[in-house]
């Protein structure tokens, strides 16, 4: 019997039935690896692996020129009705865009010429969240020895904290279109004048983390020429959004931040359920990581619009981060299949974003 299918079962005594068979768990796997599963996930997915640039540039785009015109509509219209709706769909749309920076965290420099720039003059810089903010981060989290501990920036032990901690967790996402335009037209331009002040919007305010004790580094070398030019990008569109303001009125910008603010609503409960959020800060095997990890695979098909480009696959993703987000349902399948759901793979499967809200909801009360 191999650890992937089971563990610990209670073998047959005095001619009694054996105990039901018992799925591994993250507790099983702290200190030793499912080496079945990990050869598996290697083993089953050797073809797969290459990102296919038709299909990432298609998908950014067209995310984003229906986000846009969503927004157009909604300040547009005269009906409150035909204006929520197209609010609603430039939500969609721009998380789904947005939710490219995933994977410029992952994908090699050299895979998708000019998809990196490209994103960010159409979406990272206008929506002020360019790449910058997400690579050198991100890849912390995927560290061994550093995901779920005080090192981690993505990471809090959500499920072991008070009741009152998830509310505030979700709610604090309203405020961050308006954050971030303070951060570039108003932090950047003065940390020009005062070195002290960015210093300090570097290291507390740069990253896309929820951890906050996390201080980034100052950057280095070729990553530090590309957040100069888009700090410069997005702190002029900062100021020209605020400017437009007095020219066009107060309306279309607080229209476009209302879309924008359920946006980072949306992204943050979907954070909320990325992982178990189980950890109190000891390193993590990779099984331990995946099965901390949450995959919200099909049927249906609410958990793409939530989980949007491959994130319905997290756990996954975290045994295979170069992945790209196209050949993880495929990858999925095949785990699915040949594991089985009586497997450790299946131990990170589950059904849905409700369910799993309600489970950490219920560790917050009970745990502490």
């Amino acid at each position: 019997m191999t650890m992937h299918q089971s563990i610990d079962p209670a073998a047959p005594r005095n001619g009694e039935a054996p105990a039901p068979l018992k799925r591994a768990t993250r507790a099983d796997f702290l200190r030793a690896d499912d080496k079945d599963m990990l050869r598996a996930a290697r083993d089953l997915t050797s073809d797969l692996g290459t990102a296919n640039p038709r299909i990432y540039w298609t998908d950014m785009l067209i995310s984003a020129a229906l986000g846009y015109a969503g927004i157009a509509v909604a300040i547009l219209v005269d009906s409150l009705a035909i204006a929520v709706i197209a609010g609603l769909v430039a939500s969609l749309a721009l998380y789904r865009a947005l939710m490219f920076i995933h994977e410029l965290t992952h994908i090699h420099r050299d895979a998708l010429p000019g998809f990196r720039t490209g994103w960010n003059l159409a979406v990272g810089i206008p929506l002020l969240t360019p790449s910058f903010m997400y690579e050198g981060v991100h890849v912390i989290h995927h560290k061994r020895t550093q995901y779920g501990t005080v090192e981690d920036p993505e990471y809090l032990p959500l499920a072991l904290m008070k009741p009152w901690s998830l509310p505030v967790f979700v709610i604090v996402a309203l405020l961050a279109s308006a954050a971030l335009i303070v951060r570039f037209a108003v932090l950047v331009p003065l940390g020009k004048l005062f070195p002290g002040l960015r210093t300090f919007t570097w290291e507390r305010f740069s990253a896309l983390s929820i951890n906050p004790d996390f201080r980034r580094k100052p950057p280095k070398g070729d990553f530090a020429k590309r957040v100069a030019w888009q700090e410069a990008g997005a702190s002029l569109w900062a100021i020209a959004l605020i400017a437009s303001g007095f020219v066009l009125g107060w309306r279309p910008l607080l229209i476009a931040l209302a879309i924008l603010s359920f946006t980072a609503l949306l992204n943050q409960l979907r954070t909320l359920v990325a992982h178990l959020w189980e950890n109190e800060g000891e390193p993590m095997t990779v099984t331990a990581q995946f099965l901390d990890s949450v995959n919200v695979p099909p049927p249906g098909p609410i958990a793409e619009m939530w989980a949007p480009v491959g994130l319905r696959y997290h756990a996954l993703h975290h045994l295979m981060p170069s992945m790209p987000y196209h050949d993880l349902p495929e990858a999925h399948r095949r785990l699915a299949r040949e594991l089985g759901t009586d497997s450790t793979y299946d131990g990170a499967n589950h059904p849905g974003m409700a369910v799993l809200v309600g489970r950490i909801a219920r560790s917050t009360m009970t745990k502490r």
